[in-house]
């Protein structure tokens, strides 16, 4: 009878943990499998493009050196071209889930704030009034655009009672998008030149950006990281409701003001480096929810394992696509995210 017992109470224990462990269980194998899919999407942007290159070359490139056409071409060309979607794919997944969770708006992104507008303003100024016309110059002064746009979102949603919510948010995003588009296509308008050159930066890529880039734009992505993971139990306690988050004892608008400038700091640093890439941000979110659940310290970790999968994956289809001539990667996410979206639309009642 006490065995009985004994086993009895253990079933007891162990029955209604079973489903958290299978869960637990199946999110390990879900980040493993996102890990593997980064590497194998890594190696394919070292080993494919207008001229093919073997595994066997790309890994005696990468470890034994070499001095041959394939080895330049893989640690000079594609090496920078792919850590850098790594790092832009990564920073625009985790911007994107930032946002979504601030809003509690599903179908929120890395532009809802006027970010990725604001970072165009910055390259137009700079080439049109400043005179910069390298991609290294314009990361500069894209940041900075993105920063100053994120800010003004922010205090204009600010303003008023019950402060910065997601409505008013998403709101003062919209006009402030609207004002910084307009002041583009007024520049644009008025000085030929600029627009041509703008157009290079404004379709989104990651080809022809080297190790300068990506050493003008990491530091900003790890920071901006940093804050991300730093609110997502705010986020956590924030999909519930302000006042159940406050309840929770969570500072409501520290949880926005450091969420909202990690999701800043990230676009503004990717979009500076790679231009504006569409729906990254938007997808990747609702990708990494359905594998991990809604847990945003979960979320965030495989949203930037997926987005730099999503990104490297254009890329590469991009390169392919149309030889020996590419199609830009920004125009590859675009093609990939419109379906999602009208899919995302219609599966979902984004309305309620």
């Amino acid at each position: 009878m006490p065995a009985a017992a004994t086993a009895a109470e253990h079933g007891g224990d162990l029955g209604p943990r079973a489903p958290a462990r299978r869960t637990a269980v199946r999110r390990l194998l879900w980040t493993a499998a996102a890990a593997a899919a980064l590497a194998a999407a890594a190696v394919l942007s070292l080993a494919v493009g207008s001229r093919a290159i073997a595994p066997s070359e790309v890994y005696g490139a990468l470890l034994h050196g070499g001095d041959g056409p394939a080895a330049q071409v893989v640690r000079t060309l594609r090496v920078p071209r792919t850590v850098l979607a790594v790092l832009v794919g990564a920073a625009l997944g985790m911007a994107g889930c930032v946002m979504q969770g601030l809003t509690r708006n599903p179908i929120a992104e890395p532009g809802v704030l006027g970010v990725s507008q604001g970072a165009a303003l910055g390259v137009v100024l700079a080439i049109a009034c400043a005179g910069v016309h390298t991609l290294t110059g314009y990361v500069w002064f894209a940041f900075a655009g993105a920063g100053v746009a994120g800010a003004a979102v922010y205090l204009v949603a600010a303003r008023g009672r019950d402060g910065a919510t997601p409505v008013k948010l998403a709101l003062a995003g919209a006009a402030v998008n609207a004002l910084l588009y307009s002041v583009v296509a007024g520049v644009l308008t008025t000085r030929a030149a600029t627009l041509d050159e703008f157009r290079f930066w404004q379709v989104g890529s990651v080809a022809g950006r080297d190790a300068e880039v990506i050493g003008q734009v990491w530091p900003f992505l790890a920071v901006g990281a940093l804050l991300a993971l730093g609110v997502a139990r705010g986020l956590d306690s924030l999909a519930l409701g302000e006042d159940m988050a406050r309840g929770l004892g969570q500072n409501v608008a520290a949880v926005r003001i450091t969420g909202g400038i990690g999701a800043t700091v990230l676009t503004g640093a990717g979009v500076a480096a790679a231009g504006p890439i569409a729906f990254v941000g938007l997808a990747v979110p609702h990708i990494a929810r359905a594998l991990v659940g809604s847990g945003h310290r979960r979320l965030l970790a495989m949203s930037a394992l997926l987005g730099p999968v999503v990104l490297l994956a254009a890329d590469v289809v991009g390169r392919i696509a149309v030889p020996p001539g590419e199609v830009p990667a920004g125009v590859m996410t675009a093609l990939i995210g419109v379906p999602f979206l009208v899919a995302l639309v219609r599966g979902k009642r984004v309305g309620s």
